[in-house]
């Protein structure tokens, strides 16, 4: 039987109803998102309809997930809250703190050792509260969202970027910011922008060495990393319904990639097939029952272009197997293309490393078809020629695959089993290198390859495909190896030929655990006491932050002018910075480490206004508060794109600085920044970014007048006398201006508590 059952019973007993209500007051047939989405509306029965792209909207998420890196921050916010427990079911999941280094038992073992006190506190915490409890080893958020959380027609917000992947069981699933999922737990509304939307029509039929991975590889070259900001991106026709359930789950992950609100398929025999397979035939009935409520209106599909705001045409037949990279995750290269690219490039040809599994691709078929492609190399005599990881997505889908002998099959080419955890897709990896410095290609089927996200190493070229298609090149240790027509010559001398993998869907034996690292809740969790340590250094209960003086802000620093790329990686990076997650002033000394300075070209290095020396930027911007001097940080497009982190946010409001001002923001990054009391602000004119001068100090100026549509005006004051002034834009509406005046959504909740 599945979790929370009776809560998706109601869901599905209000459907009919709100999705008439919602198609009445819109005037069109609807799409299916937008039955999900004012099916969820906070107020209840829609009574008026909303602009894409325009209105803000309250909604009623079903559910939160959190994962252990994230959850931390969540959960120390929600405790000021003054709740006595989550008002929706809510989950917690231990999978971003496991250290990859040798394999999955002793990398586990040391996980539990390294990070007892941060487990033991978000055990006591959710059973404190009523949240369920995902051990370390049960599995990857996402997947086991998946397997057990995940139903047709759904809404849930999750604190991982990657959340989406959901939709591959026809959720509206979206990432958010700590501060976002402690509102729901609270039984506050959930504001999102009401999304456009963006319809990907599939036709045909995936063959051959293609698969789901390479729908989302070439849909992220077409919209890249912010083309589907302020969208969700909804899959349809006989090319989706041809996908598995897992398989269009790997396409709503890295959804992320594109900036996409979230990505979404419609209720489907293949998802019915898997939610039966994961015991949860229950809900595959009950979505039967309103099935024509889980897709969209037939008139949607029937003239497609005329309900979405933008539509792509995808034929699966035609599709060729893509590798994306480097660097980032929308550079699509079709694979007959891809070896030219990296000679022109000057790419490293040989491949270091190979890696499979994460969130993204660790499901029954993607291990059976990668363990088809293992077990030719073992068949034909070949030997590998890559280090080759594999990391299972869940303990479901390791004890499977185990018990079904594919794990041994890649063992036996040399591969290494990891833990069920994240690893190397977030940096938590040992990674072997005779140099650090040597330029090198890795290539996994993971989602994200920014610089340093896998490894910590700029030299390295990292490089993303399909499972199949990353065990081919680790076999082969080339990146100029094409499977799809290439030779390989073996341990014998003889030239062999790889074949097509073959994939099985589902276990023909069922799925199968032990124990699938589950914990519940305590019944009544008022006695329960909250562990942390007064004298820890990972974890810190938080302080409110303080609320807006009044003023205009004058007399800012510039604490760095961000050049290029600047992800939420960069802004505060994970790896060996996950483990002061849970302590902001600890985790502070990361503030945009990685981001490149406009005015040097170089990382971690910006003029304090002070001393006019160069310093680190965390220390500089510690020497401002000290002073009591607030700053501003000024940045290029998709700023804070990638992680959902939230401490990308909370660390520069901890640390003082006042605003940001970029040429535009990712989704999240931009929400996070205002749950904080943070100003967001953007360039009217992007021209404008090239006037701010390193010495420059700057006032924000307006504020007192602080209005929903009215632009912000900065004055830049530089260092020779002079001064020019620009205008600045906003998205805020008046609640979140109310956030910003009182210094944080959270203080908001506390004084409307309170009154």
């Amino acid at each position: 039987m599945a979790f929370d059952l009776n809560m998706i019973q109601r869901v599905y007993a209000n459907l009919g109803e709100r999705v008439e209500a919602a198609r009445q007051v819109v005037g069109h047939p609807l799409t299916l998102s937008e039955k999900i989405l004012y099916a969820h509306l906070h107020e209840g029965v829609a009574t008026k309809a909303y602009t894409r792209g325009k209105d803000y909207v309250d909604f009623a998420p079903d559910r939160v997930a959190m994962q252990d890196a994230t959850a931390q921050m969540a959960l120390l916010q929600f405790m000021q809250a003054g709740k006595p427990q989550v008002a929706v079911p809510s989950t917690v999941h231990c999978d971003h703190l496991i250290q990859a280094e040798v394999g999955a038992a002793q990398d586990l073992a040391n996980a539990n050792n390294k990070n007892k006190e941060v487990y033991d506190f978000l055990s006591s915490i959710s059973d404190k509260y009523g949240i369920g409890f995902w051990k370390p080893g049960a599995g990857i958020i996402h997947q086991v969202v998946l397997e057990n959380y995940a139903f047709p027609g759904g809404m849930m917000i999750g604190t991982d970027s990657h959340t989406p992947n959901a939709g591959g069981l026809g959720m509206i699933a979206i990432g958010v910011g700590g501060a976002d999922a402690c509102d729901v737990m609270a039984g506050l509304s959930w504001e999102l922008k009401m999304p456009k939307l963006i319809g990907v029509k599939l036709t045909g039929k995936l063959s051959g060495w293609a698969s789901a991975k390479d729908v989302i590889l070439r849909v992220a070259g077409i919209l890249t990393v912010k083309g589907g900001t302020g969208c969700i991106v909804e899959y349809f026709g006989e090319g989706a319904e041809s996908l598995s359930a897992t398989g269009k789950a790997t396409i709503g992950n890295m959804g992320a990639e594109i900036g996409a609100t979230t990505s979404v398929f419609a209720y489907d025999e293949k998802m019915a097939d898997y939610l039966k397979s994961t015991e949860r035939a229950d809900i595959a009935t009950a979505a039967d029952a309103v099935k024509q409520h889980l897709r969209s209106d037939d008139e949607v599909y029937a003239d497609p272009a005329k309900y979405y705001d933008q539509l792509i045409e995808i034929n699966l037949s035609e599709l060729e197997p893509h590798i994306n990279g480097p660097y980032t995750p929308d550079l699509a290269w079709p694979l007959s293309k891809f070896a030219q690219a990296v000679k022109e490039n000057g790419w490293p040809e040989k491949l270091d490393v190979g890696l499979i599994g994460s969130c993204t691709n660790s499901s029954y078929e993607d291990i059976t078809r990668a363990a088809s492609v293992a077990e030719q190399a073992i068949n034909k005599n070949l030997k590998t020629q890559s280090e080759y990881t594999v990391t299972p997505g869940s303990e479901l889908v390791r004890y499977t695959t185990e018990r079904d002998g594919l794990l041994d099959t890649f063992e036996k080419i040399g591969g290494v089993v990891l833990a069920n955890a994240c690893g190397p897709c977030i940096g938590q990896w040992a990674r072997h290198i005779d140099d650090p410095n040597r330029q090198n290609s890795i290539i996994t089927s993971f989602n994200r390859n920014f610089a340093k996200r896998n490894d910590g190493l700029a030299s390295t070229h990292a490089f993303v495909a399909s499972p199949e298609i990353v065990t081919a090149l680790a076999i082969a240790g080339s990146l100029t190896f094409n499977p799809m027509t290439d030779t390989l010559k073996n341990e014998s001398g003889e030239d062999v030929k790889l074949e097509e993998p073959k994939g099985i869907e589902l276990p023909i034996k069922g799925f199968a655990v032990e124990d699938a690292g589950y914990q519940a809740p305590a019944e009544d969790g008022s006695s329960v006491n909250v562990l942390v340590s007064p004298t820890s250094d990972r974890l810190q209960l938080l302080e409110p932050f303080a609320a807006w003086e009044g003023t205009d802000l004058t007399g800012l620093k510039l604490l760095i002018k961000a050049k290029g790329k600047c992800t939420t990686d960069h802004i505060s990076m994970a790896g060996p910075w996950l483990k002061y997650r849970g302590h902001l002033d600890n985790i502070s000394n990361n503030m945009l480490i990685g981001a490149v300075n406009f005015y040097n070209e170089k990382t971690n290095t910006v003029k304090n206004q002070l001393t006019g020396e160069l310093g680190e930027v965390p220390a500089t911007q510690r020497a401002y508060k000290a002073a009591g001097i607030g700053s501003i940080v000024v940045g290029d497009e998709n700023y804070g794109e990638g992680s959902s982190r939230e401490h990308a946010a909370m660390e520069p409001r901890f640390l003082g600085v006042r605003a940001i001002l970029v040429k535009s923001f990712a989704r999240i990054h931009e929400t996070n920044l205002k749950k904080q009391g943070m100003l967001a602000l953007t360039f009217a004119d992007t021209d404008d970014y090239n006037d701010i001068r390193e010495d420059d100090s700057i006032d924000i100026l307006g504020l007192t007048e602080f209005a929903p549509g009215k632009p912000l005006t900065i004055r830049l004051n530089h260092a020779d006398g002079t001064s020019e002034e620009f205008l600045a834009n906003h998205t805020y509406n008046e609640t979140q201006i109310e956030w910003f005046k009182a210094g944080s959504a959270l203080n908001l909740i506390k004084l409307r508590e309170n009154a």
